[in-house]
């Protein structure tokens, strides 16, 4: 199995990898632009930063997995790989204590200037009165938004600074929240009106998240709290921040940038965003510990795609069937059994959407679970059942 390997990751992953009988190539100079043409003979494609269009995907001929390197699957063209039956799959919670840390980093960053200060003695400016001002956190609320695996990361962190948490996902319940020792908010804007401090965890989605903190978000924000980004650029309306960075002192920390640079080494355009906030160049998941967690997760990855043809973690599979139509065979385990039956099938213009075969101890009798677009006519539930090697045919 050919691996092509587009961004940086821990030298353990091309190690593991190899040690699995995989030829592994690592190019991290790859870009969108440049994968198309590299990634013809490869089976499987392994990338963190880099975005994999409906080029990529339409030039991968062999390829059949896309693994991301990391939580996130909003830079592969997901409804591109699904039309051409490609597996794409991801690292979920395999950086979670390392944007975390990061969140809370920032947090008390901009509530203590850490790096302005920072920047200023570097200066040789000694602005002891300026910097001394900060509001503190202990007792203050932090609205978290977005409790997925980061989020109640950032959560128990917080916990130990002695901050109270008031949360909003769609998934929170009151009961829930209660159980966590936390407040639960019936909306964003809840939690922007009533937080010291908002950390954005959510995932990026054009309909649900884009510019979620808006110019409406950002005015029910108090003046002077704090708003912390490590989750996606485009959650956030840059304008609108700006805006309220200055109209209401609002202290910000940022790891994530609308039209961020995708490079390891490039230039960072808004250097305005950069004098107003405290930021980071996404960092978030940059860890050795996240790193080394994310090798190993990419390795069982392809470990279990080579043992099974199913990958771990799969995104773009239909969970629910489509259809209603179940049909099950059991039968004797023998060479052509299956093949006759899918061959009735075809001839009535049915088609399999699942199909699934599990043989007995013993090895001399299996039954296979079949989901089908429609029930077979009685007719060729009959005849299957008459076959010599055909215990029984049900449908449901």
């Amino acid at each position: 199995m050919k691996v092509l390997i587009a961004d940086k990751l821990a030298l353990s992953t091309i190690q593991q990898l190899e040690a699995l009988g995989c030829q592994v190539i690592s190019n991290t100079e790859l870009t969108a632009e440049t994968l198309p043409t590299a990634i013809a003979d490869f089976d499987v494609l392994v990338v963190r930063s880099t975005k994999v269009t409906a080029a990529v995907i339409e030039a991968g001929k062999a390829l059949s997995l896309i693994i991301r390197a990391g939580a996130g699957v909003n830079t592969i063209d997901l409804a591109a790989a699904s039309q051409r039956g490609i597996h794409v799959t991801n690292c979920p919670g395999k950086n979670t204590e390392a944007v975390a840390e990061l969140a809370i980093g920032l947090l008390i960053a901009a509530d203590r200037r850490i790096m302005q200060a920072g920047a200023d003695l570097q200066k040789q400016a000694w602005k002891k009165g300026e910097y001394g001002k900060a509001c503190g956190l202990k007792g203050r609320t932090l609205g978290v938004i977005g409790m997925g695996n980061i989020g109640r990361a950032v959560i128990e962190r917080a916990k130990g600074l002695e901050m109270n948490i008031l949360a909003w996902s769609r998934s929170l319940t009151p009961a829930a929240a209660e159980a966590m020792g936390i407040a639960c908010a019936a909306t964003p804007l809840e939690v922007a009106a009533q937080a010291d401090a908002v950390t954005l965890h959510v995932a990026y989605s054009k309909t649900a998240t884009h510019h979620l903190v808006n110019a409406g978000f950002l005015a029910a924000m108090k003046k002077g709290a704090i708003l912390i980004n490590t989750a996606r650029g485009e959650i956030v309306d840059t304008a609108a921040l700006k805006a309220a960075i200055r109209e209401k002192k609002l202290r910000v920390g940022l790891d994530v940038f609308e039209d961020e640079p995708k490079g390891g080494t490039d230039t960072f355009a808004d250097s305005e965003l950069a004098q107003l906030a405290t930021c980071t160049p996404h960092i978030g998941a940059s860890t050795d510990q996240a790193s080394e967690a994310i090798a190993d997760e990419t390795v069982r990855i392809v470990k279990s795609y080579i043992a099974t043809g199913l990958p771990v973690n799969v995104v773009n599979v239909r969970v629910k069937p489509a259809t209603t139509h179940g049909m099950v065979v059991r039968h004797f385990n023998r060479v052509g059994v299956l093949a006759m039956v899918l061959d009735e099938l075809r001839a009535q213009g049915i088609n399999v959407e699942e199909m699934q075969n599990t043989i007995f101890e013993g090895g001399t009798a299996a039954t296979c679970s079949l989901r089908l677009d429609k029930i077979p006519p009685a007719v060729t539930v009959s005849q299957l059942s008459s076959h010599p090697d055909i215990i029984q045919v049900s449908t449901h």
